[in-house]
């Protein structure tokens, strides 16, 4: 990796751009930087297309504009973080902005300025690096470093959002009179220029409001998550292709076949693959995958394709990885799979949002009953929670733009809600028996079985969007063997 001559951009083009404390030039002469400052084409386009979901960010943007109406609305994309020393970590645009702008670029603002009738939007960008202070070349974040930015006029074809320079916005926001709402914790410097014009609360309700308007995915969103889960089931399909090699390394192999699929046909995965073998998988959110793979052992991957649009699927499969359940493994893994049929079936458009969770526990606790595993009767068991042990969490939550979508909405609008058409959420029932759990027998401890699938509420029920990958013990064992000798 090259080193910069310098750590950051300007924050004014007047400044001048400081050099690297250990560069190895000790500064840039008259002649080199008149020289640079010259001799380059044209390169802006006039020729580009509205992205595929500019019509419906439009639509998002004016349904916000009529929930706050008169007020400022602040929607900040977020910053660079530093990894170590001079690296940053790889910059996802925050939530919120990408799903009212579409765009995924750092240091951008939405800002929506209240009118007469209305709102008006404008998004605040970095412009393309500038040529003549030699910010281009020089910036560590200047065009030859990390590549070229879009320039304002071609974000705005793009995006069909007026643009301006954002290093403008702290000044018109200090500025700024009248109320004014932002989505904070995403842009400091954002946040300080607003510091005496906004509270907690009225920002909270902004955020609140922009997580339970994804609730109802629109047709471009549907059409992203499927993309999303095809891709995933092409990734568990690499998985088991190359469980051989894993078992000769160690979880990490699956962890790297599942991203480059994910690097392939998307943006990233969607959150931290969990690779869990043998008794990793009754850890929740393993994400270490620096174990062992054993023949005899199950499998447990929960991983998501996060498209190029942002939006992310979320599957687990338990597999055998010698391609053959025990008994005992199987029998376990029936039991969570009766609970995922039972809580699927339970989605459909009016039921209540606890509905699949509490189908999917009552399947749980009658098997953890009959096994002897905890004294009935069921009613109990459920009253007490006492199925909890080994189910451990939730059985599902919202999918979108997030793994755990809709995060911040209001209790009533979310698990105390109903579900409609357009929502889309997980059911991954799941039987963890963790190593040193005395109260069950020895043949149990250190299994952990989840299924988790991505579901559509449709019109008249449910589709099941990762359908790609079969989920009963029978097909999960013939799929596993013809995808090893092909």
């Amino acid at each position: 990796m090259a080193e910069e001559l310098t750590p950051s951009a300007p924050e004014e083009e007047e400044q001048p751009i400081k050099q690297r404390k250990n560069g190895l030039y000790p500064g840039v002469s008259d002649e080199l930087a008149e020289n640079m400052a010259g001799g380059w084409a044209d390169t802006e386009r006039h020729d580009l297309e509205p992205i595929a979901q500019a019509a419906h960010t439009a639509t998002r943007r004016t349904a916000l504009s009529a929930r706050f109406p008169g007020e400022r609305l602040v929607i900040p994309s977020g910053n660079l973080k530093t990894r170590s020393n001079d690296t940053e970590y790889s910059f996802r645009a925050a939530t919120e902005y990408a799903y009212l702008t579409g765009d995924q670029t750092e240091d951008g603002v939405l800002v929506l300025e209240p009118t007469a009738d209305g709102h008006e939007a404008t998004i605040y960008l970095l412009p393309r690096s500038n040529r003549e202070n030699g910010e281009f070349w020089l910036s560590g974040q200047g065009e030859l470093w990390v590549g070229r930015r879009h320039s304002l006029g071609e974000a705005t074809q793009l995006l069909g959002i007026a643009s301006h320079d954002v290093r403008e916005l702290p000044e018109r926001l200090r500025e700024a009179t009248g109320p004014v709402r932002v989505v904070r914790g995403h842009d400091a410097g954002v946040e300080a220029a607003l510091n005496d014009k906004v509270t907690a609360e009225r920002d909270e309700e902004l955020r609140a409001y922009l997580s339970e308007a994804r609730a109802v995915k629109d047709a471009f969103e549907i059409g992203e998550l499927q993309k999303a889960c095809d891709s995933t089931a092409r990734g568990f399909e690499d998985v088991v292709k190359v469980l051989d090699k894993a078992e000769a390394t160690s979880e990490r192999y699956i962890e790297g076949t599942f991203f480059l699929r994910a690097r392939v046909e998307g943006n990233d995965v969607g959150y931290g693959s969990i690779c869990a073998a043998g008794p990793h998988a009754t850890t929740l959110h393993w994400v270490r995958n620096d174990g062992a793979v054993r023949s005899g052992d199950l499998l447990l991957l929960d991983a998501g394709v996060e498209t190029t649009t942002l939006y992310t699927a979320d599957v687990t499969r338990t597999l055998p990885i010698n391609g053959r359940y025990s008994e005992l493994q199987r029998k376990i893994y029936d039991a969570v799979y009766d609970a995922q049929e039972a809580g699927i079936a339970a989605v459909k458009p009016g039921a209540k949002y606890r509905d699949f969770h509490d189908a999917s526990q009552r399947v749980l606790a009658e098997r953890l009953v009959e096994w002897g595993l905890v004294e009935g009767p069921v009613e109990r068991v459920l009253e007490l929670g006492l199925q909890r042990r080994w189910t451990l969490h939730g059985t599902g939550h919202m999918l979108g733009m997030d793994v755990h979508d809709c995060a911040a909405a209001r209790t009533e609008a979310y698990v105390d809600g109903t579900l409609e058409p357009g929502m889309c959420l997980t059911v991954e029932p799941g039987l963890y028996f963790q190593e040193d759990d005395l109260t069950v027998p020895e043949e149990y401890r250190g299994i952990g079985v989840r299924i988790e699938d991505d579901i559509l509420v449709t019109e008249d029920g449910n589709r099941n969007l990762s359908d790609g990958l079969p989920r009963q013990a029978d097909e999960v064992e013939a799929w596993m063997a013809r995808l090893r000798q092909s």
